[in-house]
């Protein structure tokens, strides 16, 4: 599975070229507040498996207005480097490694 490039943003972890994206519109899980927010990553240059990662912050377009922080590059550098150490192999395909980090995500608004 490929990100799509528009909207998504570039990153270098450790000398590698990543690429990052968060979707735009919440799921409607996300938009109720009963899921996190959760964003992409891929290998920029080879494509490959996607690390897909769930946080401990609510979507920012959610449907009640509940406040969500937006994801820094230096979570997703951070995110980036815990995966490599659990087994991610973003240039190897395969199906998408999921990294959840939503430990603390409070899904009552």
């Amino acid at each position: 599975m490929a990100l799509v490039k528009k909207g998504s943003r570039l990153i270098t972890v450790d000398g590698t070229a990543y690429r990052w994206r968060v979707r735009g519109r919440p799921t409607y899980d996300q938009g109720l507040v009963r899921s996190p927010l959760t964003y992409a990553v891929e290998h920029a240059e080879t494509s490959g498996t996607t690390l897909v990662v769930a946080t401990d912050r609510p979507h920012p377009s959610n449907w009640f207005g509940t406040r969500g922080n937006p994801i820094l590059p230096s979570q997703v550098a951070v995110s980036i480097r815990t995966a490599l150490a659990n087994g991610w192999s973003p240039k190897c395909p395969g199906s998408p490694f999921h990294l959840d980090q939503s430990a603390g995500f409070d899904s009552s608004h």
